[in-house]
Formats: C-alpha cells, structure tokens, sequence
C-alpha cells in the first residue's frame, strides 16, 4: 500500500528587474574627483618616494610629478638653480639642434642628389638667411634614427621610473618617515661634491634633484633619526672635521627642500647636530687661539666653520676673546687728555695710535687663520668702534664738557680728526671688500652721530657768546673814551663862572662869521679873524689826530689828554668835545675787531665743517650750521657793530659846524674826511666778508653761491644793502658838512677886491678861494673812487655838483662885479667848469656852462648897455637853467649897475618910450 509523500517542490522566486536594487539604493555621498590644481598643490607635501609611487598610478599623474617647474622650485630652495645658466644652456641646445638638423639636411641633400630650395647637385641657390626647411612626409634619416633607439629600449632592461635619476632605495616609514637606506652604494667622496656639480638645464631639473635626493637623503633621514650625536651615519662615514663640516652644510642645503610633513621636527634635529659640532670645533679653535697655534690648528678649524655655516661663531669667538677687548684699558684713559683744567691731545693720540697698530697686526693674523672669503675686519672693526672707541670718546667728552665749552669744542674737533687718521691707517685683508677704506670711515664716523647734535648747538652758540662779547668790549671801550674825554675838557670848568660867561662867549661864537665877513668897500689890508677867543683867552681848536686809521690803533685804555691844556669855560668844553666826537669818527667800526670776529668764525666753521663728510643726516645738519655761522656772523658784524658806527657817524657830522672850528687851515673837512676814511673802512670790511664767503663755504661746497634761496647768500645780500643805505645815508649828511664848509668858505675867505679891485689887476687867475673850495669838494669826491658802488658814487657827484653851483650862485649875489673884477670872476667859473668836466657827468655841465655864460654879463663895457639886455634876455644862451629875471638879478651886481640900469631897463622893457 503505498503512502502519500509529503514532498513538495521548492518554488524559485520571483525574479525581481536588473535595476531593481539601483532603485532602492539611497545616495548617502557624493564623492567627487578632485581638481588637478588641488593635486598639483597636495604633491608640493607629499615626501620624494611617495610622489614616485604616485607617478606610477597613471599617464596624467606622471605628468604632474614629472612637472619640470616642480624640480626647479626644490632646486631654487636649495639656491642650485641658476635661470641665466638655464637659459645660456637652453639657447645652446637650440644652436646646435638647429646646426645638427641643417647638417642632416645637406647630407640627404648630397646623397639624393637634390639641391635645398632650389640648389642643384647640392649647391645651394640662395641666401642662407632665405633658406627654409623642406617639409616632407617621410624623413628616411629621422625615421633610421627612431627604429635605432627603438632597438636599444628592446635590448636594455626594463627600468621603473626610480631609474630616472632616483637610486634603487629600501622604503621604509619609522616615525611617519621616508628615506633611502644610509648604506647605499653612493660614493661618500662623490657625495661631498654633490651641489656644486649640479647643473640648470630645462626639462632635466627632476633628474639633477635626484642626484642630489640619492647623495644626501641617506645621511639626512638618518640623522633625522638619531638620538645622539654618535648615532649618524655621517660622522661614522666622514672622519675629517672638513667633510662632517661640508657634509652638514650640504644637509642643511638640502632640508630646505623638504615640504614632507614633520619637515620642521628633521630640521631642529638637523640644527642639533650642527650645534654640537659647531661647539667641539669651536673649542678647539679656541684652544688654538690661546696656544697662538696661528697657522695649525687654528687655521684648520677657522676654515671648518666657515665650511660650517659661515664662520660666525668663529667670528665671534676670535673678537671676543681678542686681547684688545679684554685689555682695552692699557690703551689709555679718557681723563689723561684733562690735566690741570687744560686740554692735551697727546694721550688721545697715543690711544688711536694704539688702536690702529693692534687692527693692523690682527689684519695679518686674519690672513694667515681665516680663507679669504670671509671678511674678518669689518666686523671687527665694528665691535672695535663700538665697544672700545666710543665708551672713549663719550667718557673724554664727557669731561671736557664739564670743563668749559671751549675746551669741549676743540675736544670733539680734534678727536675727529684723530679718529679719521685712524680710519685712514688701517691696512684691508685680503678679505676685505674693495671699498674697505670707505666703510671703514663710516663705521668709526657713526662713533660721533650721538655727539653731533649737541656739539653743533654749543659750536653755534659759542660763536654767538664770544661775538657779541668782543663788540662790546670794544662799544664799552669807546664809550670810556667818549666818557674820559668829556670829563678832561670839562675837569676846569668852574660852573659859577661859566654862568656867568656862557652869554658872552656864546655871542662871540656865534657872531664870528658876521665879524669876519668884509664889509662892502672894506680895505685889502683888513686881517680876518683866524680864531675864536674864549672869554678867558683860550681858543676853540680840536684835537690832533691821526688822519688816517690804523687797525688796532685804539688801545684799551681812553686817549691821553695831557698834549693840550684842558678848556675852562663850558662853551669851550662843549665845543671841543664836539670836535673830539668828529675826529672819532673814524673809529666808530674797527677792522681789528671785524677780522677778530671773522677769524672766530673762520674757526668755528672749520670745526663744524669737518662732519659734513659724515654724511646722511649728521652731515646735512653740519653744512646747515655751517651757513648759520656765516649768518650770526654778518648779523653780529654788520647788525651790532658797522650799523651803530654809521649811525653814530651821521649823528656826530649832523652836529658840525664850521663856524665853531678854529682852525679851516687844513686840507679838507676833517668830519667829512674822517667819514669817508670811515666808509673806506666798511669797504674793505665788506671785501673781507667776501674772501670769507668764497673760500670758507662756497670752496669746501658747503653753499651754492648761484642758489638765491640759500639763506647764507641772502644774509649776505642783505648785509651788502644794509652797508650801501647807511653809506648812503653818511654821504647825504656828508654832502651837508661839504656845503656848510663851502659856504664858509665862500664867506670868509673871498676878498671884495676879488671881483671889485680898486686898482689894476695883477692876476688873471682864479681866486684863492675858488682853487680852495676845488680842491676841498674834489679831494673828498676822489676819495669814494674804488670804496664804492659806482652807481652811489655818481649820484654823490652830481648832489655835490648841484649843491656846489646852487651855493656859487647863492655867493655870486653877495658880491660887487666890476668889468676888471670880472676877469678874475670868469677865471673862477672856467676853474669850476673845468673842474665839473673831470666828473664826466653831462647833466651837471650844463649848469655850470650856464654859470659860466651868466659871467660874462660882467665883462662887457658899461657903454655898451644895449648889449647886457640884450645878453639877459637871451634864455638860449643858458639852456634854460637861467631864466631872464634871475639873470636880471645877476646883472644887478654889476658896480656900475646904478650907472647902466636905465639904459638896460629901457633896452628890455621900452621904458622912456610913448604911444603914439
């Protein structure tokens, strides 16, 4: 019996559609390619095998590591790229790809019998510069030339891209780490050489770094790796302290490429090592150093640290443990140059001359220890000037200043000079650079930078101080003068009587030219008066005195007045203290004290004028005081000293007065003469200046002299004008005094028989007073000739011609004109005439040619009458100087004029006649 089975047929499920799972996937992240750039940059961090094992990865990623710019930005961080050298080496390669192309060209060319561009059996047909490359669809040699390299790839093995310029390395990672093995098969000698042999060469910049990557990358992630300084390879591979300096200095070359991470913890390590070598080699150089082991050891080991790192620890060393640093107080001290509150410069001496042996011994030193490539006394000479001669300088500076300010000035200009000698004296090493005396010149000028300001303010402040005390000195000498003077001519005076005499001899005085006049018809033999009689007897005469003024003539204490007897009235007195005021003018301005202040700023200016040559800034301010020197110098010189002297000047020749003074024997008025001698005096003080100026700041250039903006030429300027208007205003005055002069003159000696003589005439020659007054008015003109602008001088002839023919025709009509006396009158008018031609001034001989024309109205004969109207009425014959009244008014001084004025009259004006 059969039994029913329970089996039942596994039914396969429903087959779901391909996409069915597509769709129930959720996008949970989008992970999009990253930009080439990004990678690009992600490279620049990635260590050396990684970027290889990268390059591997694909065709695009080859390209990236394999990016020339990427080598060459390494190899720039190394400082072994040179871009000229690339370039030279680039356009070389072009040359001669260029050459070798043009050469395969010609050898088809032979070989296939067919000319380039047109040639025939080879020759070509054209111009080499017109020559062009033929384009052709199969180059048999260039396609040789390919299957020949193609068979060479076939027969080399196969190489991994490490084999392009990288060695075969075992990687391996301690501490996120990736190096080659230190136990290379690189040559270590090879590898001393590595940096140098490196070459810049375009589109090779990848292999040239992977010479350097399987040298130095060893011993560098070695180190890295070390715990102690016995641990690296370096120091078991190199033995001589040269190569372990040069190995070292390499690395530290070579880290400088490294971007990887924990690049910063491998150079710190890096650091460490050199430190600790540095130390052991500087310890023995040091030891050297003590042991004078010159051309040993101490040689050797300078020359490992400058392999090293430059040789500044070694620098630093050598200066400091020098003995001049440590035994700088044998060279002098700063006090010694003080002694007895004087200033020696004999000790500073003696400490510059100490310093400048001791550089120069040690320059040799420097030459036998230390390569030529470095430069041991520049920054010796540096430490030397800072920490030796300035702590000198400042400390004697210091001292003097306490001392007094003069001492200080000299001080700091002679140690100037002493130090510049030092400069010049010290001898260059052979590492020294080729400028070395001009560096060295600035480093011992910056010793004074910190003392110029304040030795440039006392320098100027000095100047002004003693100055402004020598023209004192010399008002308060002439005030004492004034002062003794005045007491001597009034010492015998007695007040009682001089009030009771003060009328009589003021009458006297004041009348004395109304006595002395000649009355009209007065007797030839009359004797004027030669003097005035005080009331007890005593005369009016100045003082004597020199007539010329000599430098330094006054002396410090006032002029003796013991030659003459003291004055006993008052009036007498006074007028002899005018006269004594008068004859000082001459010495109101000094040339002595003008050449004292001049040599105190010649000395001054060539103090400061030594720090131009600092330059920069200090130098700037030293030329600006220099120029404000100059100016207290003209400000000192002409403001308070020659300005007040021709003030006075013109004050005292306003209170002459001619008839006052005894004695018109002499040649000249002695006030008007001793102003000119005075203004010869500012004449010759102004060419001073002006010698002064030329070779003191426009010589050493410390002035443009053609720069008007410049504030020393516009003082100077303003010195020059203020000199011309005080000149001006004294000859203003000075022309007053001449006429006042003239005019008494005129008065007192023209006799009336001049130009009315009772008897016959003797003399057909000018009078003795026309020839005097000539000679008064030309001697003073002549002696502005040469002391004076010649713009000034001719406006002072002419006011002096115009005042001379106004005050001759203000005396023509005080006078009586006979026909004989006109003779002498017209030899008198041709005098002046002659006289006014020798100014060559065309505008002043018109009016004496007129005067002299008005003259002869005096000549013609009484009964020729018709003829003097007729003269007086012809206004052409005087250029219209004369108009006919005024000659009229001449013609009235004629002594027969009572005699002829009818006929005159009626020959002018008609009188007698009737109208009809």
């Amino acid at each position: 019996m059969a039994t029913k089975s329970n089996f039942k047929r596994a039914v396969p499920p429903p087959q779901q559609a391909p996409l069915a799972s597509l769709r129930n996937a959720q996008l949970v992240d989008s992970k999009a390619i990253l930009p080439a750039e990004l990678i690009a940059t992600i490279l620049d961090y990635l260590p050396v095998p990684d970027m290889i094992r990268f390059a591997r990865a694909s065709k695009r990623m080859q390209e990236m590591v394999y990016d020339d710019t990427r080598w060459i930005q390494r190899l720039k961080s190394m400082g072994c790229w040179n871009d000229m050298e690339a370039r030279q080496r680039f356009d070389e390669a072009m040359r001669r790809k260029l050459e070798a192309q043009r050469a395969r060209e010609a050898e088809e060319a032979r070989r296939t019998g067919v000319g380039l561009n047109g040639s025939v059996n080879g020759v070509a047909g054209g111009n080499d510069n017109e020559r062009k490359t033929s384009v052709t669809l199969f180059d048999a040699g260039l396609e040789e030339e390919m299957q020949r390299k193609s068979l060479d790839r076939k027969v080399r093995p196969r190489a991994t891209t490490l084999d392009k310029g990288f060695d075969d390395m075992t990687l391996s990672s301690p501490a996120g780490a990736t190096g080659p093995s230190p136990s290379g098969s690189r040559d270590p000698t090879a590898a001393l050489k590595v940096l140098s042999r490196v070459r810049s060469i375009r589109g090779m910049a990848r292999q040239e770094y992977g010479k350097i990557y399987g040298a130095l990358a060893p011993y560098y992630f070695d180190l890295a790796m070390s715990r102690s300084h016995t641990d690296p390879v370096l120091f078991r591979t190199y033995r001589d302290p040269e190569q372990q300096a040069h190995m070292l200095c390499q690395l530290k070359s070579f880290a400088k490429s490294d971007y990887a991470q924990g690049w910063n913890q491998r150079e710190e390590k890096l650091d460490t090592m050199m430190g600790i070598f540095e130390n052991a080699v500087l310890r023995e150089f040091e030891q050297a150093y003590e042991q004078k082991d010159f051309d040993g050891n101490m040689k050797r080991y300078a020359h490992v640290l400058v392999s090293l790192n430059g040789g500044s620890a070694g620098l630093d060393s050598f200066i400091h443990n020098h003995h001049l640093m440590l035994e700088k107080e044998k060279l002098g001290n700063a006090t010694e140059c003080i002694r007895g509150g004087h200033l020696s410069l004999e000790p500073s001496h003696t400490f510059f001359k100490g310093v400048a042996t001791a550089l120069n011994e040690e320059a040799i030193i420097v030459d036998r220890v230390f390569p030529t490539t470095v430069d041991v006394l520049h920054p010796f000479l540096e430490r030397v000037a800072e920490d030796i001669v300035s702590e000198y300088i400042t400390a004697l500076f210091d001292e003097a200043h306490d001392l007094s300010i003069e001492t200080y000035l000299k001080a700091v200009a002679g140690i100037f000079d002493q130090a510049v000698q030092l400069a010049i004296s010290l001898k260059p090493t052979k590492g020294s650079r080729p400028d070395f005396q001009e560096v060295a010149m600035q480093i011992i000028c910056r010793c004074f930078e910190q003392h110029i300001d304040l030795y440039l303010q006392e320098e100027l402040d000095y100047f002004k101080q003693k100055s402004v005390a020598e023209v004192e000195v010399w008002e308060k000498r002439l005030t004492d003068e004034e002062q003794s003077a005045e007491t001597f001519f009034m010492s015998n005076v007695s007040r009682q009587a001089a009030k009771r005499d003060f009328l009589t001899s003021f009458k006297k005085v004041v009348m004395m030219p109304v006595n002395v006049l000649p009355t009209i018809g007065g007797s030839s033999s009359s004797k004027p008066t030669t003097g005035v009689s005080g009331v007890n007897g005593e005369g009016l005469e100045a003082p004597s005195g020199s007539s010329t003024p000599v430098p330094g003539e006054r002396s410090s204490s006032p002029r003796p007045m013991s030659l003459q007897a003291a004055p006993t009235t008052e009036l007498a007195a006074k007028a002899a203290i005018m006269n004594s005021r008068l004859e000082g003018i001459r010495s109101l301005f000094s040339i002595e004290v003008a050449l004292n202040l001049i040599h105190t700023a010649k000395s001054s200016l060539e103090r400061a004028a030594r720090f131009v040559r600092l330059g920069g800034q200090s130098g700037e301010e030293a030329k600006e005081q220099c120029e404000n020197m100059f100016i207290s110098a003209l400000q000192i010189l002409g403001d308070r000293h020659i300005k007040p002297g021709f003030n006075r000047a013109v004050n005292h020749l306003s209170d002459y007065k001619p008839r006052e003074v005894a004695d018109h024997s002499k040649q000249g008025v002695m006030p008007l003469v001793a102003f000119l001698e005075l203004v010869n005096v500012g004449d010759l003080i102004q060419q001073m200046v002006d010698v002064f100026y030329l070779q003191e700041l426009v010589a050493p250039n410390l002035t443009d002299r053609d720069d008007f903006l410049s504030p020393a030429c516009k003082e100077k300027k303003r010195f020059e004008q203020m000199l011309d208007e005080r000149v001006a205003a004294g000859l203003n005055k000075g022309i007053d005094v001449l006429m006042d002069e003239v005019e008494y003159l005129c008065g007192t000696t023209q006799l009336p028989t001049d130009f009315n003589p009772v008897g016959g005439i003797d003399d057909i020659g000018p009078s003795q007073t026309a020839t005097r007054i000539i000679d008064i008015v030309s001697s003073h003109t002549s002696m502005l000739v040469g002391s004076t602008d010649k713009n000034v001088l001719d406006v002072f002839n002419q006011e002096v011609g115009l005042r001379l023919f106004t005050a001759l025709c203000k005396h023509l009509k005080r006078q009586r004109v006979s026909v004989d006396g006109a003779i002498k009158l017209i030899s008198d008018m041709n005098a002046y005439n002659a006289y006014v031609q020798s100014l060559r001034n065309k505008s002043l001989t018109q009016y004496f040619t007129a005067l002299r024309e008005l003259s002869q109205i005096y000549l013609i004969d009484p009964n020729h009458a018709k003829e003097i109207a007729t003269i007086i009425a012809d206004s052409d014959r005087y250029h219209g100087i004369f108009r006919a009244e005024e000659v009229y008014e001449y013609a009235e001084r004629r002594a027969d004029w009572y005699h002829i004025k009818g006929a005159v009259e009626k020959q002018m004006y008609g009188v007698g006649c009737l109208v009809m």
